[in-house]
């Protein structure tokens, strides 16, 4: 689970563009979180790989263990349904 005193960096590989706007629009959401979407930097075009290179959760002064456990299940819910999230 993420701590609050670092930043995270995650992606899942081939987790097309709306869904990672939509992670981002439920991440933004919870008391705390800043979220912003990581560019694309392969050098090559694979049309599986994903539009995004990943996903920058920052906590601020205001996120609580609350905030973390709630970022925890969101994540947990999408990489249910799209593939596990991978630390950059």
């Amino acid at each position: 689970m993420p701590s609050i005193e670092s930043p995270v960096q995650i992606c899942c590989p081939r987790l097309p563009l709306a869904i990672y706007r939509e992670v981002r629009a439920h991440l933004r959401q919870v008391e705390g979180v800043e979220v912003e979407l990581l560019p694309q930097m392969s050098l090559q075009f694979d049309y599986l790989q994903s539009q995004v290179g990943g996903i920058d959760i920052r906590y601020t002064q205001a996120a609580t263990t609350q905030s973390v456990e709630r970022v925890g299940q969101i994540l947990a819910y999408y990489g249910d349904r799209y593939g596990s999230w991978q630390a950059i």
